[in-house]
């Protein structure tokens, strides 16, 4: 069972790692060539409707409501630490 945790975080921790990527760079070229401020409003506008979708309408058929409001928290909790680590880049 223990070999299947690990297994099971090495995958999340790697699928987590290349959604960060591809975003990072989709958002980058869309919306760097309007300026910092542009961008960093863009990012935002992005983190509030993600976590807003997550908070309205994720539904979750066979769980209890703990479990909705659990994945609901940790979803919201994931965009917003992954969209915040976004930054310009004046390069």
């Amino acid at each position: 069972m223990e070999t299947n945790t690990k297994d099971l975080q090495a995958i999340n921790t790697a699928w987590q790692i290349a959604i960060q990527e591809i975003l990072r760079m989709v958002i980058r070229d869309m919306y760097h060539g309007g300026g910092e401020a542009t961008f960093n409003a863009h990012v935002k506008r992005i983190e509030e409707a993600a976590v807003d979708s997550i908070q309205t309408d994720l539904r979750l058929r066979g769980t209890s409501e703990w479990t909705e409001t659990l994945v609901k928290e940790r979803a919201s909790n994931f965009v917003t630490t992954l969209l915040t680590s976004f930054t310009y880049d004046r390069a």
